[in-house]
């Protein structure tokens, strides 16, 4: 596991990088977590989507031959796992949340081992259903990218909700930078990237290497789009590529993936909007802005506010030359804006640093989220995100 230091660095990684003992402590179910019941016998489940479609789900193995793997070089190819979610109609056998090779690895890493069985967080129960049939129409499509060391499964909650409103979602798995990603042929790659950043000399050459994996996960989510449609010059590989509407495309991720929706905006200009949920800007947004595009900065009140002890959104806010807005969430923790504040609440566990009940963090997240695509994608305007909302107490408009 990497090690915390104990000065400035410290305050980005505990913001952004489930990493250390101390870290892991403090950004999932910390020791001080407590069970109201025995989470052994509860078989959680994602909540139910709000959209008016049923949801879809195929995954794709895509290997980026032109690349070799940044942690991994004797690979010689940079692959990844894409989980697709679609709008659809009934039809289809239920998709797992994860494999119990991944959930096993997780559980192990969060330290989480101790409240929940492997096979316990495999069947978390989803929506989406596999071969489901798709409607018809086009669709924009939004790339999904996880935080740092955690599987791409942990914004289930975000993408199946998306591709019930209508949304074609490409959740991504970056290899060697998760827990455990199971590939095919049984193949479980692990964290290799955690073990290089922990060796680094010093807090600076740490950073780096984040701001590299940042650039790596760039250079990931255009490829997934070149994958996914015509604009690269060949035939897509997805079977249903023609949902897809090529004009309206965004991009999303926790943690060090809300990093790399700024950062592939910053080289792609196919992305026309982007998310950062809680992610220190390690790689930064470039001086000269991102072409007027709009972005959505949402994070914690406690570290993310303007004067908090991450710098680089007050750097990077400034930088934003587009439609923009810096909204932080009270009572909130690092997880609140993927799955498992949502899964340890329906198993009784809570976390004291962090109260916001994990039924609100699902609904903030997808409410906040949802309406910013829907309205830089679709044009359709949403005054939720005009200003404060009195359905949103939880929820600040920072202006500095």
């Amino acid at each position: 596991m990497i090690r915390t230091r104990r000065n400035a660095a410290v305050a980005l990684l505990t913001v952004t990088l489930p990493l250390s003992v101390a870290t892991a402590a403090s950004m999932s179910f910390p020791a001080a977590a407590t069970s109201t019941a025995d989470a052994s016998d509860v078989r959680p489940a994602i909540p139910h989507p709000t959209g008016p479609y049923q949801v879809g789900r195929d995954i794709l193995h895509l290997v980026d031959g032109k690349r070799r793997d940044p942690w991994m070089p004797a690979a010689n190819v940079r692959e990844l796992m894409v989980s697709m979610y679609y709008p659809a109609r009934v039809g289809g056998s239920a998709a797992p949340y994860m494999t119990t090779d991944e959930a096993r690895l997780l559980l192990k890493g969060k330290k989480l081992d101790s409240l929940f069985k492997a096979e316990q967080l495999a069947g978390v129960r989803t929506n989406a259903r596999v071969g489901a049939r798709p409607v018809g129409g086009r669709h924009p499509l939004v790339v999904l990218s996880p935080g740092f060391t955690l599987s791409r499964a942990t914004l289930t909650t975000l993408a199946e909700e998306l591709a019930s409103k209508g949304y074609v979602v490409a959740l991504v798995d970056h290899a060697y930078e998760s827990f455990g990603t199971t590939f095919p042929g049984g193949r479980t790659l692990t964290c290799v990237a955690c073990e290089t950043v922990e060796k680094a000399p010093s807090d600076e050459a740490e950073k780096k290497l984040l701001g590299d994996a940042v650039a790596g996960r760039a250079a990931d989510i255009s490829f997934v789009i070149d994958q996914l449609t015509y604009t690269a010059g060949h035939a897509p590989v997805w079977k249903r590529w023609k949902m897809i509407d090529p004009r309206r495309i965004g991009a999303a991720g926790h943690s060090l993936g809300g990093n790399a929706a700024a950062s592939v905006m910053a080289t792609d200009r196919r992305v026309r909007a982007g998310v950062n949920m809680d992610g220190t800007f390690f790689a930064p947004v470039p001086a000269s802005g991102l072409g007027e595009r709009p972005f959505l900065m949402l994070g914690t009140k406690a570290q993310h506010s303007p004067d908090a002890a991450d710098t680089t959104w007050a750097r990077d806010w400034r930088r934003l030359d587009g439609w923009k807005r810096w909204l932080t969430v009270a009572d909130s923790g690092h997880f609140t804006f993927i799955d498992l504040p949502i899964l340890g609440e329906q198993a009784g566990i809570t976390d004291p640093s962090a109260p916001l009940s994990g039924k609100r963090s699902g609904e903030i997240t997808t409410a906040y989220v949802g309406a910013f695509f829907d309205q830089h994608l679709r044009g359709e305007h949403q005054p939720l995100l005009d200003g404060p909302s009195p359905a949103n107490p939880e929820v600040t408009f920072q202006n500095p």
